[in-house]
């Protein structure tokens, strides 16, 4: 009844125009009406009728004029093969209801024009849609002809543009066997697509909506084209249970209240012989009329009071889409014939012309230019393809009142300056999945701190969500890779933002440079104490026999040793780095140098007993320790000089390590191998002086000082080296303290203990070892 209501249309069209004092006066306008049954082949052989000038089954005019255009087709295979047929003869066709975007194409179909938009429109509008609702994991259905296989290829074209991926294709046509149907129909219930978009002819979808139904698949969120958006054979309450809340787009809607008249009076009585209101009755009232031959035999003649349903849908001229675009179809080719034979003067050459010199490649040239506004306000004209500008509603499958209703809830158009513009009322559609918007994608979208990461063998929708990688971050959702943070910054534990690296250095406020510094600042304090003890009992004979400057001397040194390591618990500057380093050279080979001293005087005091025995003055012990104490001094000016040390920031990970750079490794350890040479210089010599009376023997606490001073010294180059960070600046301040300590308590805790707690044994006699051992 679709068809027939159009070509009804077209009826009432020229019957207005005929009547029409102002278009086309006094000029009658006649049709012929062929039934292609929607087949390129019925609509060739139509074709090739028309051309032999035969008269057709539904003419209306006796004078036989020559055919100026066509109204034709609904699909686009049909209109394809009508204007590739007449496009030779230049008859001008204009096509109400084929979309395929390649009948655009002139140097193919040069007289072919059309008042429904190119699907090339539609498919930037689908693809406007999906991305709307940010569906990118679809599945498509087509149907097997030009109209749908054109129409789903433009549409996958747009939206492969936008990241959107095609789970699967499936073809159709109504003339298919069942068992391919089924295929489509198996295909869609494997499939994990929740959204499918079906690029078909209502004739041609509609086996597989009736499978679709009868093995109750639901949950699907389907889009239309507009071939069967309107479509009132589907439009049921038992599709609705399948099709619910589909969405598409249609042409625009037009009410022509007078054509509802018209349709009303279509009766077999008034109009007897006539083969298609005939069937229109059998199919409406459910009777053949007595004149004519129903299609089948079990449908029972019309006693000829019946009257047909008004309410049904046939007889609403309220939404007219399909039916607008014939009736403009109509009037498009009366304005070009009437521009012919009414033409407007513009120089003395231009001629008008009578009906008889009208040919058809003269009301093609007229189409091309035609321009007007119709009765109902709209302005119809062709751009250079022969198409319309595009125009759309958004149409909303809704059940009210018991009745499938196509519900208006937006338009696609393009504004003035020739952008396309989508807008929706998302509050007035009713999903499949009711209020709430159906989610159609493949994999859900990757959130912050992640990245995508593309599954092979998979579309490129389908993907694993990747934590980003240290130091890189992704603070977007969906996010294709991770960003690296600035060389300052790293990320934080979530991975969504760069955050500032902290600064590690050893400092006075943490625990270990606190610890650190209570025991520099205890060593100091002992040192002290030592030194006190030691002036306070200056005048007893186990103090003068200690040599009192050599021994002021090293506490001196030791005390300088104890207060160097809180120069390395500092932030690092050019000065701080230049003085820990010198400063801790400096003073260990003092110290050292001290202790050479100390263990000659032991060795020449004991000798100086033997005949010809040189004595190793005061003068002798100032030498060796300026002498020793100088070589090192050299040593770090050298280092100074040419490659001091200096800070540095060393990135790594999650923090910034600010360090000193030793500026040159050889001058670094010259410094330590010659702190070195004099702690063995010492042991060698305190290891010649051991069999020295025990009374006075202070090189055996020397020489196990040594032993202490070169074990900590010896284990600290490899635990520098691998201690990361600021633990390098305290594996270092350690061995200072370690070796200190050694130097402090091997050499002046025997003495203090003797001073303090057996003061019997600090006597000349005792130190002479002239006191008598007691007997049994």
């Amino acid at each position: 009844m679709r068809a027939f209501r159009w070509t009804q249309v077209m009826i009432f069209a020229i019957n207005e125009i005929n009547s029409d004092s102002a278009l086309l006066p006094n000029i009658s306008v006649g049709y012929r009406i062929f039934d292609s049954c929607a087949s390129p082949t019925n609509t060739l052989r139509a074709a090739l009728t028309l051309l032999s000038e035969s008269n057709g089954e539904g003419s209306t005019t006796q004078c036989h004029s020559p055919v100026s255009a066509l109204i034709a087709e609904s699909g686009s295979s049909q209109s394809m093969a009508l204007a590739g047929t007449f496009g030779p003869f230049n008859l001008p066709m204009v096509s109400y209801f084929s979309t395929c975007a390649c009948l655009s194409d002139k140097s193919k179909y040069p007289t072919f024009f059309r008042t429904i938009p190119s699907d090339f429109h539609q498919a930037k509008a689908l693809a406007f849609l999906v991305k709307r609702f940010g569906w990118d994991w679809i599945g498509t259905l087509q149907s097997d002809n030009d109209y749908g296989r054109n129409g789903l290829s433009a549409f996958i074209s747009e939206v492969e543009k936008l990241g959107v991926c095609i789970a699967f294709t499936g073809t159709v046509l109504r003339t298919y066997p069942h068992s391919k149907i089924l295929e489509v129909v198996d295909m869609i219930k494997v499939s994990t697509v929740k959204v499918i978009l079906a690029f078909v002819p209502e004739g041609d979808l509609h086996p597989v909506m009736k499978e679709v139904v009868r093995q109750n698949i639901t949950g699907i969120q389907w889009i239309a084209s507009e071939a069967w958006i309107t479509a009132a054979r589907p439009s049921t309450v038992e599709m609705f249970k399948s099709f619910g809340g589909t969405v598409g787009f249609s042409v625009r809607k037009m009410a022509i209240p007078k054509l509802e008249n018209a349709l009303k009076n279509i009766n077999p009585r008034s109009q007897p012989g006539a083969v298609f209101v005939a069937r229109f009755w059998e199919s409406l009232v459910g009777c053949k009329p007595f004149d004519h031959v129903g299609v089948s035999s079990s449908i029972p003649y019309c006693r000829g009071d019946e009257t047909p349903d008004l309410t049904s849908v046939f007889f609403n001229v309220t939404q007219l889409r399909v039916s607008y675009n014939v009736y403009k179809a109509v009037y498009a080719i009366a304005h070009a014939i009437h521009r012919l034979i009414f033409c407007e003067r513009n120089s003395p050459t231009d001629k008008c012309l009578n009906a008889s010199q009208i040919s058809p490649n003269l009301v093609t040239e007229q189409l091309r230019q035609v321009k007007f506004v119709d009765e109902f306000g709209e302005m119809v004209f062709f751009d250079r393809n022969g198409d319309l500008p595009p125009s759309y509603d958004i149409i909303n499958w809704q059940l009210r009142q018991g009745e499938v209703q196509h519900v208006t809830v937006g338009y696609f158009s393009t504004t003035e300056e020739g952008a396309y513009q989508l807008v929706i009322r998302e509050d007035d559609i009713r999903w499949s999945t009711g209020k709430v918007v159906p989610r159609a994608v493949c994999s859900e979208v990757c959130p912050t701190g992640t990245r995508r990461a593309p599954i092979k063998g998979r579309p490129s929708c389908c993907f694993d969500c990747v934590p980003c990688a240290d130091g890189t971050i992704s603070n977007q959702t969906g996010a294709l890779d991770c960003s690296t943070c600035p060389k300052e910054y790293w990320s934080n534990e979530a991975r969504t933002s760069c955050v500032l690296k902290y600064i590690e250095v050893l400092s006075f406020t943490e625990t270990l440079g606190i610890v650190l510094t209570a025991v520099s600042l205890a060593g100091a304090f002992l040192t002290l104490s030592t030194a006190a003890v030691f002036l306070l009992f200056r005048h007893t004979p186990l103090v003068r026999a200690n040599n009192a400057e050599l021994s002021a001397l090293l506490l001196l040194s030791l005390f300088l040793c104890f207060l160097c390591p809180l120069t390395f618990i500092v932030q690092p500057t050019t000065w701080s780095c230049m003085l820990r380093h010198t400063a801790f050279g400096i003073t260990f080979a003092l110290c050292i140098s001290c202790v050479l001293g100390k263990t000659l005087v032991v060795v020449t005091a004991f000798r100086a007993t033997l005949p010809g025995a040189s004595k190793f003055g005061p003068v002798h012990q100032r030498v060796i320790v300026c002498s020793c104490t100088a070589v090192q001094v050299f040593i770090c000016i050298l280092w100074l000089a040419i490659t001091p040390p200096y800070p540095q920031r060393r990135h790594n990970n999650r923090k910034i390590i600010v360090e000193c750079n030793t500026g040159s490794d050889t001058a670094f350890y010259s410094v330590l191998g010659y702190i070195g040479f004099l702690a063995g210089v010492c042991l060698v010599v305190a290891f010649l002086a051991r069999k020295l009376p025990d009374n006075f023997n202070e090189a055996k606490f020397i020489a196990f000082s040594m032993l202490v001073f070169i074990a900590v010294w010896i284990t600290f180059i490899p635990a520098y080296v691998s201690s990361p960070g600021k633990y390098t600046v305290a594996v270092e301040i350690f061995a200072i303290l370690s070796s200190a300590f050694g130097l402090l308590v091997c050499i002046f805790a025997p003495k203090c203990y003797i001073i303090i707690f057996q003061p019997e044994k600090n006597t000349k006699k005792h130190m002479m070892g002239k006191v008598p051992k007691n007997g049994i």
